[in-house]
């Protein structure tokens, strides 16, 4: 892709909604794939009561809708402002209970492990069912849509065609496996007995343009120029918080 088709995909605008402005890309189909569409508001008509404590809503109690699920609540219920960048928005916008405490648990992934993937690091890659692996830096595209991998040759994976996800750690009893599948539930690793399991790589399973079947390539953490593999496990912890966002985001 030349410099000049890139900036015009990563070109952004800044559009005003009912629920607030938004900075969201030029190209509809340039857009994160850990992005959510704005929803459809419920109609006034159609809730004459809160929907959270069933208040009814008269001059006084005046009527909001949340803007992450475009339910009607009073003030009460929906009177906190919380930062949404999944839906683009450049100011914290009104949000339910229920849906500000999810805005709030992502929070951490979009201040701080968005960052690590868009940052890299060093892991020993294999393709397919080969046992040969090279060394590659893998991360994330500026534009948040494609797996960047690049060493003594160049791959680039979408994200939204990523099928399921392996991660592989340290720390459990010999022959089990944190396993994460888009058909499943995608929740944090589960601790060890010793202590919390350390990641030591990732399984990924995805289509590739043009080729039958599903190809795969696993991951291995590979150390940075210091010699640690820190930078690699903060990699891979992200990018399983990655996947489970792409889940929601499909099943939206």
């Amino acid at each position: 892709m030349s410099s000049e088709v890139a900036a015009r995909c990563d070109a952004k605008k800044l559009v005003r909604s009912p629920s607030g402005l938004r900075m969201v890309p030029e190209h509809r189909a340039f857009g994160s794939p850990f992005g959510l569409e704005e929803p459809q508001w419920v109609p006034d008509k159609e809730c004459p009561r809160c929907m959270q404590c069933d208040a009814k809503f008269d001059f006084l109690t005046r009527k909001h809708h949340c803007r992450r699920c475009g339910k009607c609540f009073c003030d009460k219920c929906c009177g906190q402002k919380v930062a949404l960048p999944r839906m683009c928005f450049v100011d914290p916008v009104r949000q339910c209970a229920a849906c500000a405490l999810v805005s709030r648990k992502e929070a951490e992934f979009f201040d701080k492990q968005l960052r690590v993937l868009l940052s890299g690091a060093a892991f020993l890659v294999s393709f397919g069912n080969s046992e040969k692996s090279e060394t590659m830096v893998c991360r994330l595209s500026s534009n948040q849509r494609y797996l960047l991998l690049d060493g003594a040759s160049h791959h680039e994976i979408e994200v939204t065609h990523i099928l399921a996800v392996q991660l592989l750690t340290e720390g459990f009893p010999a022959g089990d496996k944190d396993t994460h599948t888009y058909t499943s539930l995608l929740g944090s690793p589960p601790a060890s007995e010793g202590g919390a399991a350390r990641a030591t790589g990732m399984s990924l399973q995805y289509s590739a343009p043009g080729a039958e079947g599903v190809a795969q390539l696993k991951l291995t953490a590979g150390e940075d120029a210091h010699g640690s593999r820190k930078q690699a496990t903060a990699w891979l912890a992200a990018m399983h918080k990655a996947a489970k966002l792409l889940h929601e985001s499909r099943d939206q």
